[in-house]
Formats: C-alpha cells, structure tokens, sequence
C-alpha cells in the first residue's frame, strides 16, 4: 500500500470515532425528546405513579441529563444498549439475532445491483443509440418511479400467488431473498447503471483512452482496461451514498415480506414504543453507514491511481 494511502487509511480510521460519537450523542438527545416515557410503558396502564417511579429509578430515568448520556455511552462502549421493553431481552441480543439476515439482504442487493447495473451501464455506453441503451433507459426510468413497496406487492402477486414460483413472505432458504432483494435493488439498479453509463461516456472522450486508442489498441482492451476502471470511481461514489437506502429501504420490505431482519425488528419495536431497541438499531445503522462510506473511499486508490490521498 502506497504511504500516501496507508496515512489516508490511518486518518480515516481515526475519524471514525469522533464521529461516531458525535452521531450517537445526536441520537440520544432526539431520544430524550421524544413524547412519552418509557417506565410507564413497561409498568403498563393500570400501573400506580410508586410503581413507574421505581421503574424510572431502575432504568436511570431519573437521574440528571448527562448522567443518563454518561452512563449511555459507557454502556454503549462495552456493547451493552440496554434491555428491549417489549421482548425482555437484551437489545444486543435481539440485533445480534435478527442482523445476519438483513447482511443477508443488503449483501444479496448489491451483487445484484453490481452484476445488472455495471454490466447495463457498459453495454449502453458502448451503443448510446441502441436498442440496449433505449431500454435500459426505459426500465431505469420505471424502476425509479415505483416505490419498493409497491413492487414487492406486484412481485408477490405475480411471482407468489399466480405463478407460485417462490414463497410470498417469511425467512428461510435462499428463495425467502429472491423477492425482498429485487424489491430493495431495483432503485438502486436503475441509478447506478444511469451513473455508470454517463461515466464511461464522459470517460471514452478522455486524452489517455483517444491515446490507447491511437496506439491500435483493440476497442474491448480500450474499455475494460483503461476507460472502465478510471469510470468506477463516481459509480462507487453512488453505491456509497445509497447505502443509507439499503437500510432504510430495507424496512418496509422486510415488513412486507415478513422477512426477520432489523428493519422488521425497528417497526415492531416504533409500534410497541419499545425506547431501547429502537435507540440500539439506529445506532446500528449510523456505524453501518459510517463503515459503508469508509469502504468507499479507502477503493478510490485502487480504481483509479490518480487519486492522490493527502
């Protein structure tokens, strides 16, 4: 690795932190704000002002502000999030069990998304005017107008219920992924492939590729080994900055597909009012997004080595 990387790598790493603790602090206070509280929901609506008073004092509502965020982020550091009101069960324990299937789904989304969208993309930017390139641009445009709710109901209409190709909610083998998975991509598909196509576009028209190409070069070697690689960059860029959809996206899906991952876990503990487990998965999220975009930008240096780290 390149010195110059390596301390990009390093002061990145370092950064992290800092913002991971700014971010959790945020959450915390916007928590703190939200109406209602959470010792009269666990002691219920029959309950007496002693009994939520002693539940108050048990989970440390009543002690001042930031002796609740101090004890939070203490907490927090030694992986413990608190206990889920509605399941009785640590929070860590409940992410802990429900995490690897939204991996599952994210991970499933983005191999889709990279074999469809990359290969689309190239394809139309080689033959702007083809027939490829026209339909591409019609069905990215489609994929972009239907929200993921509304197309995971058409898939399981059609691939569940009428062609009963593949089961129409719940979690289990491989064929429980097909449908949540397409539901979740099919955005992002259709705007990485936008984004690559104009990449490569913009990227043929570059001094070094008319060189390569003056060289006699053959147009295949032209694209895969010089244009291609140097066009990853922004679309990269657009898979980083869309992580934050495969989360939130991933809610209603998981939803509506009964799928058991975090997203299903965050509506059931919103509507149950569960305080901790919804804190616990939000944080889950934050470091998630913040990880994504680590990994984005320590790629820039292998996709394109211009790209200088200072």
């Amino acid at each position: 690795m390149p010195e110059n990387v390596a301390l990009f790598t390093v002061r990145r790493l370092s950064l992290l932190v800092p913002q991971a603790l700014g971010i959790v602090t945020l959450i915390f206070v916007l928590f703190r704000l939200v109406p209602g509280d959470p010792a009269v929901i666990v002691a219920g609506p029959n309950s007496t002002a002693a009994q939520v008073n002693a539940i108050r004092h048990e989970l440390g509502l009543d002690r001042p502000l930031y002796a609740q965020y101090g004890r939070f982020v203490r907490d927090l550091s030694r992986g413990d999030m608190g206990t889920s009101l509605s399941l009785r069960l640590p929070v860590t324990t409940v992410i802990l069990a429900r995490l690897p299937a939204t991996l599952v789904l994210m991970v499933a989304s983005l191999a889709v998304t990279v074999a469809l969208a990359i290969s689309s993309g190239v394809l139309s930017a080689v033959r702007p005017h083809g027939v490829v390139a026209q339909a591409v641009t019609a069905a990215s445009a489609l994929a972009l107008s239907i929200p993921n709710f509304l197309l995971g109901m058409i898939l399981i209409e059609y691939l569940a219920v009428r062609l009963r190709l593949l089961p129409p909610a719940g979690t289990g083998g491989p064929a429980f992924v097909v449908m949540p998975t397409l539901a979740v991509a099919a955005r992002l598909i259709a705007l990485v492939s936008r984004t690559t196509r104009a990449s490569i576009l913009e990227t043929l028209g570059d001094d070094y590729v008319r060189t390569a190409r003056a060289k006699g070069l053959a147009a295949r070697t032209v694209l895969y080994r010089h244009a291609l690689k140097s066009a990853m960059v922004p679309v990269v860029t657009m898979i980083g900055l869309q992580a934050g959809y495969l989360l939130g996206g991933s809610v209603v899906v998981e939803t509506l597909f009964a799928y058991q991952g975090l997203g299903q876990a965050m509506i059931t503990a919103v509507s149950l009012r569960d305080y901790f487990l919804v804190q616990g998965i939000t944080v889950v999220y934050v470091v998630g997004f913040l990880l994504v975009n680590l990994g984005v930008d320590l790629s820039y240096a292998f996709f394109d080595p211009r790209v200088r780290f200072t």
